[in-house]
This record gives structure tokens, sequence and C-alpha cells, in this order.
């Protein structure tokens, strides 16, 4: 009898500094044609109903790249996994399978079809997208907004830093990070 294959799961976002779940492997890497964008809103996370917070969802974006980290999950592994991350990705409509380059193997795939969960820009079946904005707008939204697992400018200096570790610069995140301490100093100041 055949072995089963490994299931591998893309993070791009908090699962990359947090997994939360039991992994074989892990291989740092990046996915072609979409780029990490701060237009998920969180309401369950880093955010309430009331007051969302913003969370990252990959956008189809020609020509780009998003660094991150794929998990290697165990066939044993695999179900707890997946209802842990059905669990914390609800907010995430949609899932799909992407192939995972690294330095070492940027022509062909070094991983193929690693899960990521994405958030669609589909109002029907993603109540909580919402969208771009001005930086100034939603660095206020992300200083103010705080959720069950705790403030949202917390999950953007802690990606930034996890991203810093990997070696990685998201032009998105570092500006939009800048904002938020902007912000903060602003706010201080007064």
């Amino acid at each position: 009898m055949a072995a089963a294959s490994p299931m591998w799961v893309f993070g791009y976002g908090s699962l990359i500094w947090n997994p939360g779940f039991a992994y074989d492997a892990r291989v740092v890497g990046f996915v072609r044609d979409y780029r990490r964008v701060f237009y998920q809103g969180s309401t369950d996370h880093r955010g309430t109903p009331q007051f969302p917070g913003r969370t990252v969802t990959l956008e189809h974006h020609p020509g780009a790249t998003c660094w991150g980290i794929a998990y290697k999950i165990r066939e044993e592994d695999k179900q707890t996994a997946l209802e842990y991350l059905e669990v914390r990705e609800k907010q995430y409509d949609e899932k799909i399978h992407l192939d995972l380059y690294t330095d070492s193997s940027p022509k062909v795939p070094a991983v193929e079809n690693v899960t990521a969960y994405l958030a669609t820009t589909n109002k029907e079946s993603n109540k909580n997208y919402l969208g771009p904005a001005p930086l100034e707008e939603m660095a206020r939204q992300i200083y103010l907004a705080e959720g069950p697992s705790g403030p949202n400018k917390e999950y953007v200096f802690k990606l930034e830093d996890a991203l810093n570790k990997l070696g990685v610069v998201d032009p998105h995140v570092q500006e939009l990070a800048n904002a938020v301490r902007e912000y903060s100093d602003a706010k201080l100041s007064k």
C-alpha cells in the first residue's frame, strides 16, 4: 500500500511565527503572482465585529512574489491540523493550491500544491473583506483595533519581525508598520 502524500500549508501571516499545529518540516520560500495585503477584516482575532482589525490575505498580482513558510504536515497529523486551521482561518473563504519556490530553486518548485488560505473580495462569501484604503486610515484602524488574540498593531509588528528574521523585506508590511508607529508617536505627542 502506497503511503499517503503529506499536506503542505503556506503561512504568509501569523502562521509564520505561530503555526499552532504539528509539522514535520518547514521550507522558507515564495509563491509567484500573489502579494500580501492587509485587506482582510478580523472580527475574531485582532478586532471585533464593531471594530474589525486588519490582517493579511493574498491578492493575485502578476509578477509579484510573496515570501512565507510552507509547513509539511504528516498524514497522522493532517486531520488535527486541518480541524485547527478550519477554525483559525474561518474568515478566509477560499483555499488555493500554489507552488512554492526557494532561493536555491527559483525556477523549479521546491514544493508543489501548497495549500494557502485566501480571503476573497466576494462580499457574499467573505463579509469581512475590507479591501484597500489610504495608508493613514489603515494605520489608524490597526493602531486602535484589538480582539481576543490581542492588539492589531502587535500582529503587524510580529509579521514585520518574522519577515525580517527570514531576511525578507515586504514593502507593504514595512510601510504599514512604519505608518502605525508614526500614528502612535503622533498620538503620544498630543
